[in-house]
């Protein structure tokens, strides 16, 4: 195959080699030019029709085209710039995949598959939980977070710390911001990064005990995506080298064979015995599953196995837009509630400004992101120019997903998702005591008019159409998510699969975070071993594929967040309840110290003028997050202030008596004591990010005068295989493998492209 273009240039860096790269102009046809018009006039169509038209009913479809066109818009062209302007990539150069490639931790990945495996690692509990709490304050809030958000914020981060990391041999994100920010800062970034990486990893393993424990479908469901993946892993390495299609349909099969046979299961009597794990055993389960994920080679069990989740993922979502697009529901929710301007709501306290903004996380931006995008992903990825489609690309996705959740959650009646999402201490926990309060509430239309009094029949009868004994007081978002999903899904099958789609949306919940904590342990074990080998006498830490290095650090890791999961379950006002209203600002305190190394590494390169691509959202982050901090610390209200609702509780104690969720005095002291460890936790947080951007600050000062300064980049390494850029190959792309097959050479020592 020939290209007739003298635009497109291929680079050989061995003469006795096929081209390693392909050098083409983005020079999109007529056709496309044309596609992309009607991609954004459908996106500006849904947002005047969101946020200027709205009126009386509001269509689920207009969020649809209005997500979908602005992600297709940006990856096209903002993202382009962050690349072209920014970035550079280089496909000469030797990814840290290539440079390092040992079978363990580097390895040169098909992009297909690595794009799953990010997806499926970045993609846990916030973007389907924090959308659908945040919907108290009405959906348009959330959706200017959610589409703006990934756009400036969320996928720039991503997309930039994974490019930095590849540049600097796959380095975790705290060794990193020690190399640019000197020691005080970089210590700083170090300390806060590995403490806020255990307690999400923690929060996120409470959510998935919360789906599976006691439910026999989704643990067997889930639990057999491990051998799907082992056999995938084989399969890809040593049966039929290369063959993604080819083992994508078998896992995938077998996988939609694991979900549909877990009821089956779940009905004999020793699948129900043998499947019917108690929170605690399952605590212990995943503290196994997160070492193994960790310290198995790469390809074996993590890639693979994130591979099959991300198909069920974006399959799932995929259908849920696909049945939104055809059955069109209406809003329920009002654009704006009186909520977000009292800071009463009942699902979580605190105004619109900041708390919309930290309880939707992963849906515009999170720092767990940066630890993946510099943790598993830049060890396996083949080509720099990959990074747009996977950082940027895979975050987009993520947010389309929050989209969706949020739809669930605003499409249902005001009156069940009131009742679903407040406490059992003001719902009073039965379909009865439910209704008199929820008609208490201030709601009303999306037009502003009066609601239809909710009963408690209507109440009782939603439960009873997905099988469940009550809805009442179901917490956390996640059964919401479920509920709002079985309305849309019903669509295939009838209203008698209501109940189906519900229990299936639960475990697919549960399938969507557990990613995250395999993931997470493995980029955890990271960053500890590029910790501790800055001590002295410790330096072999630093290579992370040495075994005895990796089994510690592994070991040590699991403890740590292990032991707080196990706390978590066994005393319900302690461990993982304690530090869970820390995950929100914890996360985004997180990406407050991603975007100050971005920041600050384009100001040492002198790229002067484009550094408000991670400056602007570094400012808004750290206003929002500190914002959120200073009012969980000073304020006097004891829903939202930590130290007032100390005092709450102390006073009462003295008094002698018992306020919930206390049911005795010993359940005081605890909470009275899980207070003070909030507290605590909020300062430290806050104190290391401070320190953080100041060391920013200096070394951005320092670089202006200077005109620039050095950087911990690492020096070329030329790259000696080849892979495209996208998905689908380009005609020139297709040219060079035509190359490489005539040469009678594989493209990647691995095979991955046979």
């Amino acid at each position: 195959m020939t290209v007739n273009d003298d635009r497109v240039r291929a680079v050989r860096n061995d003469p006795d080699l096929p081209p390693v790269a392909v050098e083409e102009p983005f020079s999109p046809t007529p056709v496309k030019k044309g596609v992309l018009a009607l991609i954004a006039l459908a996106a500006a169509i849904g947002w005047v029709m969101l946020a200027v038209v709205r009126g009386e009913h509001v269509n689920a479809v207009w969020f649809v085209l209005a997500a979908v066109g602005s992600y297709v818009i940006a990856l096209t062209f903002y993202a382009r710039l962050i690349e072209y302007k920014v970035l550079r990539p280089r496909d000469t150069r030797a990814t840290p995949a290539e440079e390092l490639s040992n079978g363990k931790d580097f390895m040169p990945t098909d992009r297909r598959v690595l794009f799953g495996h990010h997806f499926a690692a970045i993609a846990g509990a916030g973007p389907l939980v924090g959308p659908v709490l945040a919907s108290q304050m009405g959906y348009l809030p959330g959706t200017l977070w959610i589409i703006l958000g990934v756009i400036f914020a969320g996928a720039v981060q991503d997309y930039m710390v994974l490019h930095i990391s590849i540049r600097r041999r796959g380095r975790s994100l705290g060794q990193m911001a020690r190399d640019e920010l000197g020691q005080v800062g970089g210590w700083a970034a170090i300390l806060g990064v590995l403490s806020i990486m255990i307690i999400l990893i923690a929060v996120l393993g409470i959510v998935v005990i919360g789906a599976l424990a006691e439910s026999p479908w989704g643990v067997f469901s889930i639990a057999m995506t491990i051998p799907i993946a082992l056999f995938m892993g084989v399969y890809l390495r040593f049966l039929r080298p290369g063959k993604v299609n080819e083992v994508s349909i078998l896992g995938v099969a077998l996988l939609l064979l694991a979900v549909v046979s877990g009821s089956w299961v779940a009905e004999s009597s020793w699948g129900a015995e043998l499947f019917t794990l108690s929170p605690r055993a399952l605590a212990l389960w995943l503290c196994v599953y997160g070492f193994a994920a960790s310290v198995l080679p790469v390809w074996l069990l993590l890639a693979p196995r994130d591979y099959l989740s991300t198909f069920m993922k974006v399959g799932t979502i995929a259908v849920l837009a696909l049945g939104i697009v055809l059955t069109a529901p209406q809003i329920q929710m009002p654009a704006v509630t009186q909520f977000a301007h009292t800071g009463t709501g009942p699902a979580f306290a605190g105004n619109l400004f900041p708390f919309l903004f930290i309880t939707i996380a992963c849906g515009s931006i999170s720092g767990f992101h940066a630890l993946i995008s510099s943790g598993t992903t830049p060890k396996l990825i083949e080509k720099e120019s990959q990074a747009r489609i996977i950082g940027y690309g895979g975050m987009l996705t993520e947010s389309f997903v929050a989209i969706m959740a949020l739809i669930t959650a605003c499409i249902l009646d005001q009156h069940l998702y009131f009742v679903m999402n407040a406490p059992k201490g003001v719902t009073g926990g039965t379909p009865e005591t439910a209704a008199t309060w929820v008609n208490s509430l201030p709601l009303h239309s999306p037009g502003g008019g009066p609601l239809e009094p909710a009963t408690a029949d209507k109440i009782a009868q939603a439960a009873a159409d997905v099988q469940e004994k009550s809805i009442v007081s179901r917490t956390g978002g996640a059964p919401t998510l479920a509920f709002g999903m079985s309305q849309v899904m019903s669509f295939f099958g009838g209203a008698g699969m209501k109940a189906f789609w519900y229990h299936f949306a639960v475990m697919f919940e549960a399938l969507f975070i557990l990613t995250t904590i395999d993931a997470g342990t493995r980029v955890a074990r990271f960053m500890f071993s590029d910790a501790i080998g800055n001590i002295p006498g410790l330096s072999k830490f630093k290579d992370p594929s040495w075994r005895v290095g990796a089994w510690v650090c592994s070991a040590i890791v699991v403890l740590g967040w292990g032991s707080i999961l196990v706390m978590g379950v066994t005393d319900p006002l302690g461990g993982i309840n304690t530090l869970f209203p820390l995950f929100g600002i914890a996360n985004q305190l997180l990406a407050c110290i991603a975007l100050c190394l971005v920041f600050t590494v384009v100001m040492k390169m002198g790229l002067f003028r484009w550094a408000w691509i991670p400056g602007l959202p570094l400012v808004w982050l750290l206003t929002v997050t500190l914002s959120a901090s200073y009012q969980k610390i000073f304020s006097s209200t004891p829903a939202i202030g930590y130290w007032a609702n100390h005092d709450k509780y102390v006073k009462a104690h003295e008094a002698g008596k018992v306020v919930a969720p206390a049911k005795s005095a010993a359940d005081m002291e605890a909470v009275i004591r899980n207070t003070v460890v909030q507290e605590v936790l909020s300062v430290l947080f806050a104190v290391l990010v401070i320190l953080v951007v100041l060391a920013t600050i200096w070394m951005a000062i320092k670089a202006s005068r200077a005109g620039g300064l050095p950087t911990s980049e690492e020096p070329d390494v030329p790259s000696r295989i080849f892979a495209p850029k996208g998905f689908l190959p380009t005609p020139a792309e297709k040219a060079i493998y035509a190359e490489w097959k005539a040469a009678g050479l594989d493209p990647s020592p691995q095979g991955v492209h046979h």
